[in-house]
This record gives structure tokens, sequence and C-alpha cells, in this order.
């Protein structure tokens, strides 16, 4: 069952969803890229891992608590203690995927990296503090490094800064490695198809072309996620009032 959508489908932003869209689509990515990648270059997945506190935690059930009995340790004082309720909430590693070209020629040299941004990434805490200090870096650097960003909540958290552009809600941005400060975007709304995105490789070869609708629809079919949406409720972020009455009349 296909998405009822003609791009992104505002219902995957949802915390119950965006954690395995977002580990899926950049596998998409890396099979879509390793089948048009020259020779002597290849995309891997990879991970970064942190810490937050579950009072941080912006993921269903990210940190269970549950109810125990407290039992009286060492000697037990004359006076009473009245029965206290006792709540474990451990810390949770948060594991983001994002996307890596390397020259296998040059000894797996970095070339490329690709982020799609999770909600702990827009939100602060200690996930929007890993991105940027990732981001600061890359920009410093010789690498290219492309953003994409699918989801309407949280901060803006794009290198670019922010472009007040209605009806574009979602947005990908490149920024080449040359030295220089000059952003290409593509910025896309809920009724466009995402966009076909240029991923540079070095000055001798061309930009290839990364086609995020592909890779999309590859996501929510392999998901599953139509048989288990339930698109008679309002998606979450709740959608802008146009947007809103367009999407009614398409689920219809």
């Amino acid at each position: 069952m296909p998405s009822p959508f003609p791009g992104m489908d505002p219902y995957l932003e949802s915390p119950d969803y965006w954690r395995d869209v977002h580990s899926s689509f950049l596998v998409e990515v890396r099979v879509a890229l390793n089948a048009t990648l020259p020779p002597g270059f290849v995309a891997r997945t990879e991970e970064r891992l942190y810490v937050v506190e579950p009072d941080r935690s912006i993921y269903p059930d990210i940190a269970l608590t549950r109810q125990v009995p407290e039992r009286p340790t060492g000697r037990v004082s004359a006076a009473v203690i009245d029965k206290p309720v006792v709540y474990f909430a451990p810390p949770e590693e948060i594991r983001e995927s994002f996307v890596e070209i390397r020259s296998v020629k040059q000894g797996g040299q970095l070339v490329t990296v690709i982020e799609l941004l999770s909600l702990a990434n827009k939100m602060s805490g200690r996930g929007r503090e890993e991105y940027r200090r990732k981001q600061y870096d890359l920009l410093r650097s010789d690498v290219h490094f492309l953003e994409i960003d699918l989801l309407r909540a949280g901060e803006h958290t794009i290198a670019l800064p922010k472009l007040s552009e209605p009806g574009k809600e979602y947005l990908a941005c490149l920024h080449r490695g040359d030295g220089s400060w000059r952003f290409v975007t593509w910025a896309f709304g809920l009724r466009d198809r995402l966009p076909r995105v240029a991923v540079p490789l070095t000055e001798e070869l061309p930009d290839i072309a990364l086609d995020l609708q592909e890779v999309f629809t590859a996501v929510y079919d392999g998901g599953r996620y139509g048989a288990t949406i339930d698109y008679t409720q309002p998606p979450l972020p709740i959608l802008r009032p146009e947007d809103a009455q367009w999407a009614k009349a398409l689920l219809l």
C-alpha cells in the first residue's frame, strides 16, 4: 500500500515512527548511492552514540519506570518510615545513523557526509549539542556535507540560517568542502515531490543525483507503515489549517 501523500508523509514525523524511519531512510540512501557511485567510492552507514537523561527524552517509552517495594537495608530505626514509591529511570543510549562516502583509492578518505536530522537533533539537549558539534567541524573541513530535514517540529538546526518560505516546511542543504560558505538548498513542502539532490565527490567528477522521493518510497513500502497508521486521526505535529484541509480531501 503506497503512501497517500505525493511526497513526505507527515504521519511518519510522529515519535512513534520516526526512529524507525530515520534508520531505514539512511540505509536506503546507502543502497541508492552504492548503485550509482563510480568505481573507487563506497557509501557506508555509521552511528554516533550518546546518552540522554530520562526527563530529556522525546521518544515514547524511552525510559521505563516501575514501582517496586522498598526493602529495609541495614539496621532499622525505631522510627516508622512511611512506605515510599521507588522508580527506576536509567539514562538511555541514543544511536543515530548517518551516511559516509569514502574514497577507496585514497585509503578510505572521507569525501561526503549525509545526515538526516532526528527529533533529538532539533530539541534542546544532548542530541542537538552533539549534532551541532559535528556540524561545526564538517563545515570547516574539506568534506562535503548534505543535511536533510524532513521534520516540521523542533528548532531550525541545519547550518544555513532559517529562510522564511511559507509552505516549504522541509529542507535539504548542501555545503561543499571547498572552503566556501556557499549553501545549495532544496526547499519543499507537504504537497511537493521530494527532490533529487546533488551529492558531490571530487573536483574531477560530476555530482551524482540522489532521488529522495525514491528513497522515501522504498522506506514507506519496506516498513509497511500503511498497515499501522491511522489516517483518520490528525498527524503529529498538526498541519497548518490549509494543509489539513488538503490532506483531509486527499485521504477521503
